[in-house]
């Protein structure tokens, strides 16, 4: 199996496994990996004060009857202003396990499809001496590349600058890989080196 490589010389094909990119789509898996992923994004930091953990309120605000009003006990009540949260949220871990296997099965079966939408290409690795946004623009004009996902081997600080105020481009090293992004990507291009590591990460 080949795919397309973008290369300013000469466009050629690099080789690349059956048994990695040929695989059908399964949408439950991927969905799994999607939630999990997102899951594990979330903070969990909210919190929120209950009437107790509110400073103040230990003094009865006014006698209990003959005032005409409803009868209350502290300031500090979920009714009253400045009172206590009655539901309040507390840090929690949003995370949601998933095995390894799984995971990699549904990365697998999400570059298959975009294999198969033809939305996968690879190209080759812009050499930057320095950060140059005007020259990766042109690159990715001369392979009409919009709204595309670039995947190198390892993290380029030249090329992730250069690309970073280009509007719906992003660069990531393979380590970075993730469901959401891949997904959400009208094209991506991955260099020859990196297709390799992530065939050895998803077939390992």
């Amino acid at each position: 199996m080949k795919i397309e490589l973008l290369s300013t010389k000469k466009n050629t094909g690099i080789d690349i496994s059956d048994s990695t990119f040929g695989k059908d789509f399964n949408e439950s898996l991927v969905h799994q990996a999607v939630v999990s992923f997102m899951a594990g994004s979330r903070q969990g930091s909210a919190k929120q004060k209950t009437r107790s953990e509110v400073r103040g309120g230990g003094k009865k605000p006014y006698r209990q009857k003959g005032t005409g009003r409803a009868r209350a006990g502290t300031i500090r009540s979920p009714i009253w202003r400045g009172g206590g949260v009655t539901f309040a949220s507390r840090p929690r871990d949003y995370s949601k396990k998933i095995n390894k296997k799984m995971y990699r099965a549904a990365i697998r079966s999400i570059f298959s499809e975009l294999l198969r939408q033809e939305k996968l290409v690879g190209i080759e690795k812009p050499v930057l001496e320095k950060p140059k946004t005007k020259e990766i623009a042109n690159l990715l004009k001369q392979f009409s590349l919009t709204k595309v996902l670039i995947i190198t081997e390892e993290p380029d600080i030249n090329l992730y600058l250069s690309a970073r105020n280009i509007p719906n481009v992003d660069v990531i090293s393979v380590r970075e890989i993730n469901p959401v992004i891949l997904l959400k990507s009208n094209k991506v291009a991955v260099t020859a080196d990196a297709l390799k590591q992530i065939e050895e990460w998803i077939n390992g």
